[in-house]
């Protein structure tokens, strides 16, 4: 058989919907859960086509990583130009200037008091890992203040800090602690300042001596917990506590940073400097690359040989950044952010306007790293409608991301760099299924 012809019907048996669901059944673990049943083929910008030729807007952005878009040209000649010259280099064996390039941007660009300093990963929750690592290395301490409704990973440290049971952490026994969940003051949780304040009195006081506490971590905008942004004087709070403690501040900035909320990190709408900021998702462009960065005496706490990895800062992930830092100056996208931000809340207003609208609740967060809920007729938490509405969008050809305590909350994750037309024609979409929605009844869940 000619070489195209073998190729064309490999890749025809590789590409058929059907097939490729069998073999995942037959492959893949049970405990990956796919929101979407849909097989990408090819995407651009913040349009996404399967393998059957429909076209989707992508609201979802890899959750949250593709700031910059699918395939961003700049992104994309960078990492072209690297896979030219080499692909891999373990930093810890042999060094490699691309890797250098990404932590000149972080201590240049990371909202750090003083010197800074960073190491790469290959993921969000390897580098909260190695963040913990760095606490405890320069505090002498290990427990660890964390909130209600949290996600910072699902490895084992990781999950521990995380402040959600299902599905995480269901039948895995302890966890590596000690960790402490706070009441996370926000809009949504109805928590104050006072409270949360109150709440860390009443822990010190009866659990836990505050010389034993390494460090604070918090997301200043929960992304799995439904874009819940934390009260700025809270983290002013948790800064002066931490000073006062010895206790390092973690920023888990893994979805809220690279300028999804109008800022490069959302801890900078407090105006607060944490010592230690970690970072995921939007820096890669799409490639897997994570990193932490913190004030220099914490981040030299460790000896040499203490961080690192195989694959951390690999030199290609590496390129991608560097292309990902030069598309967020060329093209303002903080400015563009806040603009999306502001065209989600319009298209929000408007939809509680339309025929079935009013089962869009409270919109939820700050810039682009906006939500808005699904309530029943009654005003309560309404999962079934959330359901119901990712499979008629998806229909329609818009992908959504469910998110939130109540899992009735609908992230937006669209690219940075989305068109507003396409907002506009996924806002469309929405508005079109929202006498559907308002047919949908919670009644036989609750009864």
């Amino acid at each position: 058989m000619p070489r195209d012809d073998m190729t064309n019907q490999t890749q025809d048996a590789a590409m058929d919907a059907a097939a490729i669901t069998a073999r995942q059944k037959h492959s893949v673990s049970n405990g990956i859960r796919n929101v979407h049943p849909v097989y990408m083929d090819r995407a651009l910008n913040a349009e996404i086509w399967d393998i059957d030729g429909n076209r989707y807007i992508d609201f979802i952005g890899g959750i949250g990583v593709l700031n910059t878009g699918h395939r961003n040209p700049v992104v994309m000649a960078r990492v072209a130009a690297q896979c030219e010259r080499f692909t891999h280099s373990c930093f810890n064996a042999l060094p490699h200037e691309p890797y250098v390039a990404v932590t000149d941007w972080l201590a240049e660009n990371c909202p750090i008091e003083g010197p800074a300093k960073s190491m790469l990963t290959n993921s969000g929750a390897e580098a909260m890992e190695n963040a913990l690592k760095l606490a405890r290395a320069f505090t002498g301490r290990t427990g660890v203040l964390a909130f209600e409704g949290a996600f910072h990973g699902r490895t084992l440290a990781t999950l521990a800090l995380t402040g959600k049971t299902k599905p995480y952490k269901t039948g895995l026994g302890p966890l590596p602690g000690p960790v402490y969940h706070l009441p996370y003051p926000c809009r949504e949780t109805g928590v104050s300042v006072a409270d949360a304040m109150d709440a860390i009195a009443r822990l010190f006081a009866v659990s836990v001596d505050p010389g034993s506490i390494g460090a604070v971590v918090i997301e200043p905008v929960q992304g799995e917990g439904g874009f819940r942004a934390c009260d700025a004087a809270f983290l002013a709070e948790l800064r002066r506590l931490c000073d006062a403690n010895g206790m390092v501040l973690i920023a888990d900035e893994i979805q809220s940073g690279f300028g999804r909320t109008g800022k490069m990190f959302a801890i900078e709408h407090a105006n607060v400097c944490p010592d230690i900021v970690v970072m995921g998702k939007g820096i890669g462009g799409g490639f897997p690359l994570a990193a932490i960065t913190g004030a220099e005496d914490v981040m030299n706490a460790l000896m040499p040989g203490g961080l690192g990895g195989t694959y951390s800062g690999n030199p290609v992930a590496c390129a991608a950044a560097t292309g990902v830092f030069e598309v967020l100056e060329k093209d303002d996208i903080l400015h563009r952010s806040r603009q999306l931000g502001e065209k989600y809340a319009t298209h929000i207003a408007w939809l509680r306007d339309l025929p079935g609208g009013h089962v869009i609740g409270a919109m939820r967060g700050i810039g682009a790293m906006r939500a808005f809920e699904l309530v029943a007729d009654d005003g309560t938490p309404s999962p079934k409608r959330l359901q119901t509405l990712l499979q008629l969008a998806r229909a329609s050809g818009l992908l959504l991301m469910p998110s939130g305590e109540h899992a009735n909350v609908v992230r937006l994750l669209a690219p940075l760099t989305i068109p507003f037309e396409q907002v506009d024609e996924a806002f469309a979409i929405i508005g079109k299924v929202l006498p559907k929605l308002a047919a949908v009844s919670d009644a036989d869940d609750r009864s």
